[in-house]
């Protein structure tokens, strides 16, 4: 927020002709822990240029500056913006675009104001130690986020570089792996990578045992062990999500995602999320979609937001209470998905609310709400689909079929 506020003061306070003509005055410059010695040329010659060097205090004490300064805590880019036009260089740890302050910067200034110097990345190094295709590794940030951003890729075989908050979170890290059952894992611990006090040591996350983890600390996970797999592909296991039996069975679920088709960087409002799955599933499909749950009992509203943080997508957010009571205060989404507690004021609210081209689903149980879907069918269109399941199951001493109530759905483009 103070990065886009300090964005914002400062396209009002900078008339439109200056912000054209501006020249090129701030250098974005990646080091590493070989320091100043290990910069290329272009990189020293912006640092000796600047007037002023941001940095951490481990980046500054590197270099030999006259006007070196640190970042605020917490972070903000507002004390670089403010010297606009001045020769300022910023220093980052490796490619300043992974993590880093490189994105914050580029994304409050013209192209034609800023350039950037990056050196290897973390996962980069990390790649040419290990000997692996940096192409085929998954590659997490976890230095500012929980461990569970994992669990979605937690398979046999599966290949990740992870960044670590300090070397207390390798053992943590270990620890969560045995305990979702993938205590086979092999880790590889990488400290300070590409300076003179450079280390790797190899240990398995079941009995882990290394310490005096230096806190500058990335680290290879080789997955291994016989924890369940997140599926790919809609429909996940039901077992997968706490619940009070409020919650859309894993064949009805995956006919749901199917009709909302989540695509890149999306928003979904999930209407009556129960246990959440929708909202989950829906981020699964991709790490830049979003989810705003609407649910009017608390205890599973809570619910929700335990099942997504442990399955990895925190970023569902959950809101508590009447879904007419939210709507006006959401950011337009690109799909709705109904399942509960659905009438006809509802109905009537989201089409008024919502943009054109949003798609809009719909799960009815009862014969109210059937009735009602039918007729909204019948005056907008879209698509009515009847959904009748049966399930094997024991009666007597054989088997039959045990069938489900039947679901209605209704799927139509605003």
């Amino acid at each position: 927020a103070s990065d886009s506020a300090a964005a914002s003061w400062l396209a009002s306070v900078v008339p439109p002709r200056m912000r054209v003509v501006m020249a090129e005055w701030l250098s974005i410059v990646g080091i590493g822990e070989d320091g100043a010695a290990g910069l290329p040329k272009a990189s020293r010659a912006a640092l000796d240029a600047a007037e002023v060097v941001f940095g951490g205090p481990r980046h500054l004490a590197m270099i030999d500056h006259p006007d070196g300064r640190a970042w605020p805590v917490p972070f903000s880019i507002a004390p670089v913006l403010a010297l606009r036009g001045r020769r300022v260089a910023v220093l980052a740890s490796g490619d300043p675009f992974w993590h880093g302050a490189g994105g914050a910067l580029a994304a409050a200034l013209p192209a034609d104001e800023w350039r950037a110097f990056p050196a290897p990345s973390v996962f980069s190094l990390a790649a040419a130690r290990l000997g692996w295709r940096l192409e085929e590794v998954t590659c997490l940030g976890l230095h500012a986020a929980p461990v569970q951003r994992l669990r979605p890729h937690l398979a046999p075989g599966a290949r990740l570089i992870v960044t670590l908050r300090d070397g207390e979170a390798v053992a943590r890290m270990a620890a969560w792996l045995v305990a979702e059952g993938f205590g086979a894992t092999r880790l590889t611990v990488l400290e300070r990578l590409g300076g003179p006090a450079e280390r790797l040591r190899a240990a398995q996350a079941e009995g882990f045992a290394l310490d005096k983890i230096d806190p500058l600390v990335a680290a290879s996970l080789e997955v291994d062990g016989a924890g369940r797999v997140v599926p790919c592909t809609a429909g996940v296991p039901d077992g997968f999500f706490d619940h009070d039996g409020q919650i859309s069975k894993r064949p009805v679920r995956a006919l749901a995602l199917s009709a909302l088709a989540p695509r890149r960087g999306e928003l979904l409002w999930d209407i009556g999320a129960g246990s959440g799955s929708i909202g989950i599933e829906w981020l699964l499909a991709h790490p830049r979609n979003r989810a705003i749950g609407i649910e009017a009992d608390p205890a599973r509203a809570a619910r929700a937001q335990a099942n997504a943080a442990r399955l990895g997508v925190d970023r569902l957010e959950v809101r508590q209470g009447r879904a007419l009571d939210h709507l006006d205060g959401l950011p337009d989404p690109q799909a709705v998905f109904v399942g509960g507690g659905c009438d006809a004021a509802l109905i009537d609210a989201l089409w008024d609310r919502l943009a054109p081209g949003t798609r809009l689903v719909v799960h009815a149980v009862t014969l109210e709400t059937e009735a009602l879907l039918t007729s909204r069918h019948g005056e907008r269109g879209g698509s009515l689909l009847r959904i009748e399941l049966a399930e094997a199951a024991p009666l007597g001493r054989k088997r039959g079929w045990k069938v489900a109530y039947p679901i209605v759905q209704w799927s139509v483009v605003r």
